[in-house]
């Protein structure tokens, strides 16, 4: 592939692809394949220690790939009034309305509060005070959001001068370091589309890092949450469905369950249940999985059954509580029969795991198992694309990590997080909170896996509103459309401006 540049007359889309599952999101689904297909040239940046593997992997005359340059951004993010710029950021976090539920948020708040610095606790009287206004007054709101554009450095004018694009595509609303990239755009004039990627951003992440037009999300209800709980003028954002999930909708991962499970050690005469762990910033995963454990290794089901664990990307972060699981994870399954262990497939760099190398394994494992398990990850949603049983399991940890400084949250407090809420509300799948309870709902899923078919159908309509693996093309189509009217060096409005039918 060529490193020079098209003609200037060449439309050019920017992409920011930070972490492993937005290059999944971009570059394999439709996304990027229907902008190339469109006649435009798109610049991927994404981990500088990565680039020449995209490069190899993806090969296109109008696709090129550069760094993100995140060394920079964190080194100007520590140089540059370091303690103004982290609150601002934590006020973005946690100073959405509330005329969405902000239970998720609220809950990270009251971490904040128990794990920061003897400084931070005497500043959290003034910055709840913040939060509570910023959350009632729109204006203060706004005038936040403005206020960061002091924050923006040049690491990246070469690129936007090289490449003059006319609109630059972020996988978030500047919540991580691309709130830098984002600034710079804004500077240069060029607009910006957030697309979102995760399930709950919307709900967890409110105010924007910087000044970006549009959006794109999955669903009515997100596109609400956008609306309602971070000032976005509605005509501003697009549903376009979920992109990555096209593949699942159309089987093109899908290994065959005998090769499946040869990879894996699995027994074909048992029933496949998994455990997908999650949420271990807050709670361990470890008393889940050794409840379900016990129940398969000691034959307590009504059917034989085996178990298989899949690890979070979190548990691979070295020196923290979370890797300790990880290793007691692996030594109970190593001394379990009928256990076993799904490890990770990094993608490299700073893009962590289960990244699109991964999607094969994750697809597989949810449409093999009999019944799936997990604590209300993201993979509910998945799982129930999948058509399979689906129990959230929450059983508390007595004592939590047990470990000083370190804030706990009992698994049994988070029913009312924004997507947990929905999924029980959907009755999509179970929530069980002891053992007696998860072993009586695992029978039930073993013996009528149907029971909850006609809601799992209805929760992924409306969590998914596409569910024909037409989500790619779509929002490639909406970006394509934003580029076309886009201009390097345009005259901006902020995300939450009405639309000018003159532009």
């Amino acid at each position: 592939m060529t490193n020079t540049t098209e003609p200037e007359s060449t439309k050019t889309i920017m992409i920011s692809a930070d972490h492993g599952l937005a290059i999944v999101y971009f570059l394999q689904t439709d996304v990027v394949q229907t902008l190339l297909d469109r006649g435009f040239r798109v610049v991927v940046l994404t981990d500088d220690g990565v680039t020449e593997k995209m490069r190899q992997k993806f090969n296109h005359p109008n696709l090129f790939f550069e760094g993100l340059r995140l060394d920079a951004a964190r080194k100007y993010f520590e140089a540059c009034q370091h303690n103004r710029q982290y609150w601002l950021h934590f006020l973005r976090w946690m100073g959405g309305s509330d005329s969405v539920n902000t239970n998720a948020i609220d809950s990270h708040l009251r971490q904040m509060a128990f794990e920061t610095s003897l400084r931070g606790k005497v500043l959290m009287p003034g910055i709840r005070a913040a939060v509570r206004l910023l959350r009632k007054s729109r204006k203060c709101r706004q005038k936040l959001v403005r206020s960061q554009e002091k924050y923006t450095p040049v690491i990246y004018a070469d690129l936007f001068e090289k490449y003059k694009p006319n609109l630059l595509v972020t996988s978030t609303a500047g919540w991580r370091l691309d709130r830098y990239l984002m600034r710079e755009a804004a500077r240069h004039g060029v607009q910006s589309c957030y697309a979102v990627i995760g399930w709950d951003n919307p709900s967890s992440y409110r105010l924007p890092g910087a000044k970006v037009q549009w959006a794109t999300c999955w669903s009515e209800i997100q596109k609400k949450e956008l609306v309602d709980g971070a000032d976005w003028a509605s005509e501003r954002v697009h549903v376009g469905g979920i992109p990555t999930y096209d593949g699942y909708f159309t089987q093109k991962w899908r290994i065959p369950r005998e090769e499946y499970f040869r990879m894996h050690g699995l027994d074909l005469e048992r029933k496949l249940i998994s455990f997908a762990c999650s949420f271990v910033t807050f709670s361990p995963n470890y008393q889940d999985i050794e409840a379900l454990a016990e129940l398969v290794v000691n034959e307590e089901l009504s059917q034989p059954a085996q178990l298989l664990i899949r690890l979070h990307p979190n548990h691979f972060m070295p020196g923290t509580l979370y890797e300790k699981e990880a290793q007691q994870i692996r030594e109970l399954v190593k001394r379990s029969p009928y256990l076993h262990l799904v490890e990770p497939v990094p993608l490299g760099g700073d893009l962590g795991f289960y990244s699109g190398e991964d999607m094969p394994e994750k697809d597989s494992m949810m449409a093999w198992s009999d019944v799936f398990c997990t604590v209300y990850s993201t993979m509910v949603v998945e799982t129930a694309i999948h058509d399979r049983p689906v129990i959230s399991v929450c059983i508390d940890a007595p004592g939590g990590w047990n470990t000083p400084g370190k804030f706990d949250l009992s698994l049994s407090e988070i029913g009312e997080w924004p997507t947990h809420e929905r999924f029980r509300n959907a009755n999509a799948g179970k929530v069980v909170f002891d053992k007696a309870s998860l072993k009586r709902e695992l029978n039930a899923a073993l013996e009528a896996p149907d029971a909850e078919r006609t809601q799992r159908e209805r929760f992924i309509i409306d969590e998914c509103s596409f569910t024909d693996g037409s989500s790619g093309r779509r929002t490639g189509e909406y970006l394509a459309s934003l580029a076309e009217k886009g201009t390097y060096g345009m005259k901006l409005r902020y995300h939450d401006e009405p639309v000018d039918p003159d532009s």
